[in-house]
């Protein structure tokens, strides 16, 4: 009987310990484990931030005199309208005698305010105007990643088109008596290329309960 007193209990003891050590281990894994809708959120926050820090860049004049609202380029760091009454025309290269080229050669000419230049100088077409003057930052995120306003481009493409053409790159380099673009070229390229490969968000996913 006594025998039996001094076994029972080590029994019970042992018992609760594999028990103990069986439940811990089962919930180590799901402990570790990030669940999808956390990884979302955190790839949308790095696509964010991403996103933030391009902002300054495509609403300097450099990029929104080309973007504003209406058929018609600005120029200057005010952004008025185009002298010489100046219109998009169907391909964004200007009408009639007033086509882009005529005075916009593929570099910029020497000289205070004298034409600016680089290759292939033009506005987006009138089929996809790529407006984005007053719009909030998730719709300017939308248009630059929807291929019916983007210029039938996907996240890549467009992520080519904003680091590599001589036309985006000229914001950097525009020719005596215009500011230029105050982001440097490199940082921008890698927050574009960041922004695409962490998903394209503008904001952060919201918080699901």
């Amino acid at each position: 009987m006594n025998r039996h007193k001094v076994i029972l209990p080590i029994i019970f003891a042992v018992s609760l310990w594999v028990v103990s050590c069986f439940l811990t281990a089962s919930a180590a894994p799901r402990d570790k484990q990030q669940s999808p809708t956390s990884g979302i959120v955190q790839r949308n926050a790095a696509a964010a931030a991403a996103f933030e820090a391009m902002l300054p860049v495509l609403h300097h004049p450099r990029c929104m005199n080309c973007h504003s609202a209406g058929d018609f380029p600005r120029q200057g760091d005010d952004s008025h309208p185009h002298a010489m009454n100046v219109r998009r025309g169907p391909e964004g290269r200007g009408v009639t005698s007033q086509k882009c080229g005529t005075c916009h050669q593929d570099h910029n000419l020497a000289g205070p305010h004298l034409p600016p230049g680089a290759p292939d100088w033009q506005m987006p077409p009138r089929a996809t105007p790529m407006i984005w003057a007053g719009l909030t930052d998730n719709q300017l995120c939308e248009l630059l990643k929807d291929p019916k306003q983007n210029g039938h481009r996907n996240v890549n493409q467009i992520v080519e088109h904003m680091t590599t053409p001589k036309l985006v790159l000229w914001g950097w380099n525009p020719g005596e008596g215009r500011t230029p673009i105050p982001v440097s070229q490199a940082d921008f390229a890698a927050k574009v290329k960041q922004w695409a490969a962490q998903g394209a968000a503008a904001t952060a996913a919201p918080q699901f309960q």
